[in-house]
């Protein structure tokens, strides 16, 4: 899609939020930067939630919201059928979030922001927080979504044999492969109905004032569902 394209498209998604949503937005500007990731390949911002200088007492926040065409254009040379409409709809919207929860004063987009890094580290095999996917969308009790991967949370004491859970309506279980240690993450296969990224076990434990001083490796493994 061509600059100019990409700039009319976002015209239009703009008019169809609601205006009290754009209160303290200067400006929705396309640049045609592609911002590629400082590490990870075939990883680009899309947009950006850009806080104003609006003077000494800081009451009023304002901001600039980005969206960055060549970044859009990056991606849609390595996807093909890339939906531009929808990625620019869910760009858009999700800096309009950035927006109000820093007039909220809440943080909780900033958190999953940090919780879908944590992610990207885990899929290269780098060390993350085993935690991270708590700042996830909660999604159901004891259940949580970050970037299409989905995150089943366990409290154990020692590390258990065998597993047994509910994924859409069917029960399953899984064995714990030997040597396993907590904290760890058993991503699943074998689901009749898989989510659209991994679906992973995560065994920990409660924390504790140690975990302040203290990181422990996180064990990986993938393991098979079995129904129950």
């Amino acid at each position: 899609m061509r600059l100019a394209d990409f700039e009319a498209m976002v015209r239009r998604l703009s008019a169809e939020v609601p205006a009290h949503f754009f209160d303290g937005i200067a400006e929705v500007v396309v640049s045609p930067r592609a911002v590629p990731h400082p590490v990870r390949a075939d990883i680009y911002t899309l947009g950006e939630c850009v806080p104003l200088d609006v003077g000494e007492s800081g009451s009023e926040v304002q901001s600039r919201i980005v969206l960055y065409h060549g970044s859009f254009a990056a991606l849609a040379r390595l996807e093909p059928g890339y939906d531009w409409r929808g990625e620019a709809w869910e760009t858009l919207t999700h800096e309009l979030r950035h927006h109000l929860e820093w007039r909220a004063r809440a943080p909780d987009l900033e958190s999953y922001d940090e919780a879908a890094e944590q992610n990207f580290a885990r899929h290269d095999g780098e060390r993350f927080d085993p935690a991270f996917f708590l700042d996830g969308e909660s999604v159901a009790p004891g259940v949580y979504e970050v970037d299409d991967d989905y995150f089943i949370d366990r409290l154990v004491r020692e590390v258990p044999r065998e597993l047994s859970f509910q994924w859409h309506g069917s029960r399953y279980r899984v064995e714990v492969p030997p040597g396993a240690t907590v904290p760890a993450f058993l991503t699943v296969d074998g689901l009749d109905e898989p989510p659209p990224g991994d679906l992973v076990i995560a065994l920990r434990r409660r924390p504790s004032l140690l975990d302040l001083f203290r990181r422990a490796p996180v064990f990986q493994a993938t393991v098979t569902a079995h129904p129950v």
